[in-house]
Formats: structure tokens, C-alpha cells, sequence
């Protein structure tokens, strides 16, 4: 069967997290966002590992639901499905390699609560596991990486976000030129990467070394609304093994679900402080150097893709994965009623209309537009067409600041790239 898992979030002990990432917000927006499966995150950290244990039950496979008499009941009815809970985490290291300090952040899935207690005991003997649900560690990520080997043989390692300029194995400030340049001799047990909002797909193409790495894309959630702004297509049955063997093999995984990888706050370099937003060529124009202060800019994604890779931009191998590009159907509402994202006006359409055609990403990629217009109105209708065309205006994000997608109108500045309209 096919189905739709978000793998890496937050619960509400990790820091900036919204108090309202517990397990039954997690639950009902899965099935409000259209997502079978979600990760718990933050697995090593104590508090959350006991409400895990104590609210969850295993179903046989090694995957997880939410005991019965935790379950919310006001879910529209048109959205209700089964949700599975899969067990991860997102560890930060922090340490130093080659002469140079080092930020990489990392995804672990486990089978069971035995494979995760034995890791956050490991764990909890390099650093205080207690401080965040995303512990930062002064731990070499490929020695994080053998203690996950070693712990379970169903344990799976990720890096997350691959290319986050700050804290990601290829970011440009603090991490790597290639896998094995951070993982050495364990860089053959790397079977995926995270691509990271500020990237998509077609960005790591380019790269022939990932050619047979599998690209995985998760929201990384800090709020229950955010669920699915990224995710991963799978058609096969539902468990932690066919999970896990479909994006080691690519048979089962079916593509991802993405943001507009513009929409990113690490898509383009800049300085945020002076509000400077370059292109890769106006970086180097510049030195690198802010234009306003004279401060170094951050080297945003697109950059650090461009560095690296070895083929053109537009190159797709031979065994690459469909992705679809989303903007949130609150976003759409929001820009066609011309208020904000989170007014009531926005809340109360949104329910209507999945009350009406079903879960967000069945009316964001797979409802007919007749029937979306029928269900709400001919612009949020005609603001769905153009998303699935990927005929939009961006503004790209940069050092930290997210993009600005625009369906309708073109703002100053804007540079026709195609389909996809950059400022």
C-alpha cells in the first residue's frame, strides 16, 4: 500500500519547540496532514522516553500506536486513518577534526524501546541527555555513527539536513567536502541522506557520489502544524523493517514530498543583520564579505552545492526518484484571502475544505481541481494549479531567514527562472 512518513521531529523538550508537540497533537495532525507514519523524535531524552513507554504500545512490527485512550476525537471525519509511531531521534555533535571544529546532526531510528534505552546509556556517559531533546554531544559523529551499529543491527543513521550551512556533514561553516571525509570507514553503511528544507532532490543530483545514496526528506517539525512540510512516499507494506529496507534499497520508496527548496532560511547566502540576500556569483562578486558592514556572509545552500558538485545544474541520473514540490494549503488560503496565515478566517476555511476533499496532501497533489473548486473557491482552485506546475515567485531564504512564496503577485525584483520565479 502506498503510505507517507514524516521521520524527523521534535517533541516539546527540545528547545524551540511549541508545548504542543506531545503525542496526541502528534496523532491528530498526522491524520489531518494525510502522514501514516511519524517519528517520535527525541527518544534519548528521559522525560520523553517515559511518556513514550507509557502512552504507546507496540503493534508486532516493530512500529507503534497511540493506546486508545489517549486518542483526540474531534477530528474530521474525512481525515481519520491509522497512525504509527516509528522511534528516533536527532543527536548534535559537536567536536573537532582535521584542525577544524565540526557541527554535524544526526538521525537514529530503532526497532524497540531495548535498542534505544542502549544507546541513550551510551550516550549519557559523553554528555547530559536531559538538556534538550536534540543533546548536543562532544562526540565524533562517525564514533556516534558505531554506536548505533553497534547497538542493534536494526538501527538505522542518517545525516540530517545534509547541507545547513551551521550543523550538517556537508554545511558549509562546520562540516565536510564528502561522506568519507566524516564517516571513513563506515561511509559504505550510509544509505540515505536528510536533504534539508533548503535543498531538494534535483540540488543532490548533482553530486555523482550520491548517486546511490537514497534522499529522504522529513519536516522536522517544532510544531504539530508543521508535520509533512516535508515527507517521504512509500508503497509497501507498513513496518519498521520494510521501512528502513526500502531506503536502503530504493525498492518500495517511492519519492518525497518537499518545500520549495527557495523557501529555505539557508537557500541562498546573505547576511540577515544588514538585510543582504546574494546569489552564489554575488557572493564571490563580494569576497564573501557583507556589502553594509564588512562582516562575512553565510554561505547558504546553493552555494555549497554548487562548490562541490561535479555535474551541471539540471543533470538527473538514470535511477533518480520522482519529488512534489508543496506549499501548505493554509499558505494558499492565506495569500487568496489576503490575511494572515494564522487568522481564524485562515483555520476555518482550512477545516472546511479538508472536512469536504480529505487530508491536505490528498488535496494538494492527487484531488481533481474541479472538485477543489467546488469544495472552496476558484482562486484557491487556481493557487493549488500553479503549485503543482511549480509556476510560483520566490524570495530565497538566507542565514536564517525563510523564503517568501508568492502564488499570485510578482514583487520588485523578481527574476524569471523558469518556472519557478526567484526575486
Amino acid at each position: 500500500m502506498r503510505f507517507i512518513a514524516d521521520l524527523h521531529i521534535h517533541s516539546k523538550y527540545s528547545r524551540a519547540t511549541s508545548r504542543n508537540m506531545s503525542l496526541e497533537s502528534l496523532w491528530k495532525w498526522a491524520q489531518i496532514k494525510g502522514i501514516n507514519v511519524v517519528g517520535t523524535g527525541d527518544f534519548t531524552h528521559p522525560k520523553w522516553y517515559d511518556e513514550l513507554k507509557d502512552k504507546l504500545e507496540p503493534i508486532g512490527n516493530n512500529l507503534f500506536k497511540l493506546k486508545h485512550k489517549y486518542n483526540i476525537n474531534n477530528l474530521p471525519t474525512s481525515c481519520r486513518s491509522d497512525v504509527y509511531f516509528m522511534l528516533t531521534t536527532e543527536i548534535s555533535c559537536i567536536y573537532s577534526k582535521n584542525g577544524r571544529v565540526r557541527k554535524v546532526h544526526s538521525l537514529i531510528f530503532v526497532p524497540d524501546f531495548s535498542v534505544a534505552s542502549r544507546i541513550s546509556s551510551d550516550l549519557s556517559r559523553i554528555g547530559n541527555l536531559s538538556s534538550d531533546g536534540r543533546p548536543i554531544l562532544g562526540l565524533d559523529a562517525k564514533e556516534l555513527f558505531r554506536i548505533v551499529l553497534d547497538a542493534s543491527a536494526e538501527a538505522f543513521f542518517v545525516p540530517a539536513h545534509a547541507w545547513t550551512p551551521h550543523f550538517s556533514v556537508f554545511g558549509a561553516s562546520s562540516g565536510f567536502d564528502s561522506l568519507e571525509e566524516c564517516f571513513g570507514e563506515l561511509t559504505s553503511c550510509v544509505y540515505a541522506v536528510e536533504t534539508g528544507l533548503s535543498s531538494d532532490p534535483s540540488m543532490n543530483w548533482r553530486l555523482s557520489s550520491l548517486d546511490n545514496i537514497t534522499l529522504i526528506s522529513n519536516s522536522d517539525a517544532h510544531s504539530p502544524e508543521k508535520l509533512g512540510r516535508e515527507a517521504n512516499i512509500f508503497d509497501d507494506e507498513i513496518s519498521y523493517k520494510t521501512i528502513i529496507d526500502a531506503i536502503r534499497t530504493r525498492i518500495g520508496f517511492t519519492g518525497t514530498i518537499e518545500f520549495f527548496p527557495e523557501e529555505g532560511k539557508y537557500h541562498y547566502d546573505g547576511h540577515r543583520a544588514c538585510n543582504v540576500r546574494f546569489s552564489p556569483k554575488e557572493t564571490i562578486e563580494h569576497n564573501y564579505l557583507c556589502p553594509v558592514c564588512g562582516k562575512r556572509v553565510t554561505v547558504g545552500v546553493m552555494h555549497r552545492v554548487e562548490k562541490l558538485a561535479d555535474r551541471e545544474d539540471g543533470y538527473k541520473p538514470s535511477n533518480a526518484l520522482p519529488f512534489f514540490s508543496i506549499i501548505p494549503l493554509q499558505e494558499i488560503i492565506s495569500e487568496t484571502l489576503k490575511i494572515g496565515v494564522k487568522s481564524k478566517a485562515v483555520n476555518s476555511n482550512y477545516f472546511k475544505i479538508i472536512e469536504k476533499l480529505g487530508n491536505e496532501f490528498n488535496i494538494l497533489m492527487n484531488v481533481p481541481l474541479k472538485d477543489i473548486e467546488e469544495a472552496s473557491t476558484p482562486f484557491i482552485r487556481e493557487g493549488i494549479a500553479r503549485m503543482r506546475s511549480r509556476n510560483v515567485y520566490i524570495a530565497p531564504g538566507f542565514d536564517g531567514e525563510y523564503g517568501k512564496v508568492s502564488i499570485f503577485k510578482k514583487v520588485d525584483g523578481i527574476e524569471n527562472k523558469g518556472q519557478i520565479m526567484l526575486f
